[in-house]
């Protein structure tokens, strides 16, 4: 029997060094695309999904992103008085049922696999989600969502994977691939940022991820890969054979948010699609475009 998937963990510990000064007093995940915040985006995927729990792991400095998705009694009050029924509405997007969010600290940058190991007691012996909020995925249904019903179908892992320009192989964990119908690829192996002459395809896995806790079994002895950390990847490829691995070519669009440049065109595809804003947007585009 396929248990059912309603955990994510949402790995949030980095110190996104990538974005200073931005990021100096306040958590790369609280970085806004148009008027959400990236942990929001990830919150809300996972929502579509018909997940319920929540568990972020985090770092010193992070508290904020626990802050946000908590009551802001002041803030609603003053709103209330002033009448400001849409900013409430708004509010009602961070709130979230009373005990299905919680925080584990990941006390050393160990990498990913460490972060997901601090999640332990959290996950216990069920399936769950993983989302890295820097990556956010404009679709018509939830990215996770597919990968549910993959893994509803498989019983098994289940990564959503895209393809990379080759030269781009040592960006990424990469894919040796089995049987592919075109949407669903068998994994046969996984190989961490190899470069491409040794990479066994182009298709790498993006920051989705639907596991089964047999993982925890090879993070427990928190072996260290690629730039001494303990990786993710190395222990899911330890499952390969043992429990179904397939790869998920997801429906959408993926904005590498933890990049300059990817940040700055979530802003504009996911602005220019607002009834609120579109207008604006395509106007102030065209000026800059004609100006180059």
């Amino acid at each position: 029997m396929i248990k059912p998937l309603k955990k994510a963990v949402l790995p949030v510990a980095g110190l996104g060094t990538r974005f200073l000064p931005a990021t100096k007093a306040m958590p790369k995940e609280m970085l806004p695309v148009v008027d959400k915040p990236l942990i929001q985006y990830a919150i809300d995927e996972a929502r579509e999904a018909g997940i319920e729990e929540f568990c972020l792991v985090t770092g010193r400095g992070k508290d904020s992103l626990i802050d946000y998705f908590d009551i802001a009694y002041e803030l609603e009050a003053t709103l209330k008085e002033r009448g400001k029924k849409s900013a409430l509405e708004a509010l009602q997007q961070s709130s979230v049922q009373a005990g299905s969010l919680v925080a584990v600290r990941q006390q050393e940058p160990l990498g990913l696999g460490h972060a997901i190991w601090c999640a332990r007691s959290f996950i216990g012996d069920d399936p769950f989600a993983i989302l890295l909020p820097d990556d956010i995925v404009k679709s018509g249904r939830s990215c996770v969502a597919q990968l549910v019903e993959a893994y509803n179908q498989t019983g098994g892992n289940v990564v959503a994977v895209t393809e990379v320009p080759r030269e781009h192989t040592n960006r990424y964990g990469i894919l040796d691939v089995g049987a592919d119908d075109g949407r669903l690829v068998e994994v046969k192996g996984l190989v961490e940022k190899p470069d491409p002459e040794d990479a066994p395809s182009n298709l790498s896995i993006i920051g989705r991820y639907v596991l089964t806790a047999d993982v925890m079994e090879h993070l427990s002895k928190l072996e260290r890969g690629a730039g001494n950390e303990v990786q993710l990847t190395d222990a899911m490829a330890k499952m390969i054979g043992h429990v179904p691995f397939h790869g998920l070519r997801y429906e959408g669009t993926r904005y590498d948010c933890g990049d300059k440049a990817g940040f700055l065109e979530a802003q504009i595809a996911f602005s220019i699609d607002r009834p609120d804003l579109g207008d604006a947007v395509k106007a102030f585009l065209k000026k800059y475009v004609d100006a180059v």
